[in-house]
């Protein structure tokens, strides 16, 4: 029994210094995080991970608002959307598009609003309308 109980132990305490938390003999070097944001003259660029293909792409404004044409892309670098913008505020025209690259819907942004008439598509090419005030 007391052999049993030995062999049980040393299990035991092989076991437990296994799990222990110290760190291996060699420590790897921790990789930085990817820099996926890019601003530079006024200009926003978000990636990807991976950096291959730009996600988001706009001008800023001198308040950091965004201004003018904002594009969104997908991970395979299709345009997928664009809205126009006034300090930070979604005014005049956006398309929305299907992964495939036909429309989804369109239509005119005020203030932030959506206003007149946006038309959508169904992936068939039914197309409907809808009018706002």
């Amino acid at each position: 029994m007391k052999r049993f109980l030995h062999l049980f132990l040393v299990i035991a305490l092989i076991g437990l210094n296994a799990c222990s938390n110290e760190p291996s003999a060699k420590p790897q070097k921790e990789k930085a995080p990817e820099k996926l944001v890019e601003i530079k003259d006024g200009q926003y660029t978000e990636w990807y991970p991976g950096k291959k293909h730009v996600k988001y792409q706009g001008a800023l404004d001198k308040k950091g608002n965004r201004e003018g044409k904002w594009n969104f892309y997908s991970e395979k670098g299709t345009l997928l959307s664009f809205t126009f913008y006034q300090a930070g505020k979604k005014n005049g025209h956006s398309v929305v598009k299907y992964p495939n690259g036909s429309i989804h819907y369109y239509g005119q942004y005020q203030n932030d609003q959506m206003v007149g008439e946006w038309v959508t598509y169904d992936l068939k090419g039914n197309k409907s309308v809808k009018l706002y005030e």
